[in-house]
């Protein structure tokens, strides 16, 4: 059976490997390159390669998003900072995998990685074979298919090697810091690593204490990686959403390190300028963006950890009394952990608050609670925001730099004890809340209280949100004509269309 652009101009269904086009696209021409994103199903690895498929889109070649019909919605329902209907020009396959558990997190967990998701994860491997027919019947219409896909998808897309026309490129979601580290951490397990590369080598660049990996990930999850390690030898290059602006020594560690790879710094991928109009499609625009549009400039600090942190009832309550206490003006994104199909709510945690607190914030306009998904990057544009609060997961701290705003460093689990380093020591435009070592220990009300004093009322924290604002403006430079990302971008475009 053909597939076809049928089910939606933005959703397709893609049931077969035949490639037809409904929706006004061109068919392809032999000349033509194709692009195919093959991203990891989880919520941060989702959004970034929807966000470079819009990239790559604006240099008129075709993209071809692939995934599991529940992922794929996920990522198109929660897109921000531009125009949704742009979707429609991307074309979304739905591949059918066998269904999976679904359970909820446990918020009471020894460690914070979302174990309740591998039976999602471990599913996607069963997108080999469609998406291995896809990349034949596009490598028959197509002058070359050029694969893009997340690190931890390399077995899903073994099969491009047999297809004389198709190039393979790994996208990596953490930063060149944390990835220049997981390489040395590896080098070192195997006894190659020589004093030249080593941390205490780096020292100027490195610090001296770096987070080890105890507690950031699962057993099961750690297999789940080791398993993706044979099939990235096949790969021509290394894509990373980060920019040279900020993070040039760390891009060009990884080019000494791992010399036989090309590495690019596409990003920053989210949008650096949010048009609110085109966000939301000419509907009412959410009433947190109201709330902030009443506040003064850089008086609010936005509190969210992600989409895979569930905390526990006595966690929540000690932040709670800690933003209640600090008099600062807060938007708390209070939701659990993602489940591994963001659309079954058979079975939902109600996150309880202290009795009233709701009521107190909300009458004195100091905070308000958000409970489900809110526009996190038109948050952080917002002027009136000035903090983050954050798990440091990869993409909110890309969105938050780029969009001058300083960080309250909170990590939880996978690379985000490392994103922290890169925040506060390198970059140095966050503090910190909960370092690593204590990651098994409750942060009490009065930490989250001066944490969040410091950040928002002191010079201190002024000087953070300046550095902020200086990066932000280091990074919109870059994008302009020659700047450094503008030139990565056009150079890894002329790259694949050669």
């Amino acid at each position: 059976m053909a597939s076809s652009y049928q089910s939606s101009p933005m959703v397709s269904n893609c049931n077969s490997h035949k490639i037809s086009h409904t929706n006004g696209t061109k068919v392809f021409h032999q000349n033509q390159v194709v692009v195919v994103l093959v991203p990891f199903p989880a919520q941060g690895h989702l959004n970034q390669l929807l966000h470079l498929s819009r990239i790559i889109l604006s240099h008129n070649i075709p993209v071809h998003y692939v995934g599991t019909a529940t992922h794929n919605k996920q990522a198109i329902i929660r897109a921000q900072g531009w125009d949704p209907k742009s979707v429609a020009n991307i074309h979304i396959h739905d591949f059918k995998v066998p269904s999976f558990p679904s359970p909820l997190p446990n918020p009471n967990a020894k460690t914070k990685f979302p174990s309740h998701l591998l039976p999602s994860f471990e599913s996607s491997s069963n997108l080999r074979e469609p998406v291995a027919k896809l990349l034949q019947s596009l490598s028959s219409v197509a002058k070359r298919v050029v694969v893009i896909h997340d690190s931890l998808m390399a077995s899903v897309v073994q099969d491009a090697i047999n297809i004389a026309n198709c190039e393979n490129y790994t996208f990596h979601s953490v930063s060149a810091f944390t990835m220049f580290l997981y390489f040395c951490d590896a080098m070192a397990k195997e006894k190659t690593l020589g004093e030249k590369n080593s941390h205490r080598y780096y020292h100027d660049i490195i610090p001296d204490e770096v987070p080890s990996l105890e507690g950031c990930f699962s057993t099961e999850f750690i297999d789940f990686i080791t398993s993706q390690h044979e099939f990235r030898k096949f790969s021509k290059g290394t894509i990373y959403n980060t920019t040279r602006a900020i993070e040039r020594p760390y891009m060009e560690l990884l080019e000494n390190i791992a010399s036989t790879k090309t590495h690019w710094a596409l990003g920053p991928f989210n949008p650096l300028v949010v048009d609110e109009k085109k966000s939301y499609k000419g509907s009412k625009k959410h009433f947190c963006m109201e709330w902030l549009d009443k506040k003064d400039a850089n008086s609010v600090i936005y509190v969210s950890f992600g989409t895979t942190t569930a905390f526990s009832d006595e966690q929540i309550r000690e932040l709670a009394i800690g933003l209640e206490q600090s008099k600062q003006s807060f938007i708390w994104v209070l939701r659990d952990a993602d489940k591994g199909d963001v659309f079954d709510v058979n079975e939902v945690r109600r996150i309880e608050l202290p009795k009233g607190f709701e009521e107190r914030v909300g009458v004195e306009g100091v905070g308000l609670v958000v409970r489900d998904w809110a526009p996190q990057l038109e948050i952080l544009g917002h002027p009136s925001t000035g903090g983050f609060l954050s798990h440091c997961g990869w993409n909110s701290c890309m969105e938050s730099i780029t969009m001058g705003v300083p960080i309250a460093a909170w990590p939880m689990h996978s690379d985000q004890p490392r994103n922290r380093v890169l925040v506060t020591e390198v970059l140095k435009v966050g503090l910190v809340i909960k370092d690593w070592v204590h990651r098994d220990e409750l942060v009490a009300a009065s930490s989250v209280e001066t944490a969040v004093k410091k950040l928002m009322a002191t010079k201190e924290g002024d000087a953070m949100r300046q550095r902020a604002m200086n990066l932000r403006s280091v990074i919109m430079k870059s994008m302009d004509e020659g700047g450094v990302s503008r030139v990565e971008i056009e150079s890894f475009i002329a790259h694949i269309t050669r």
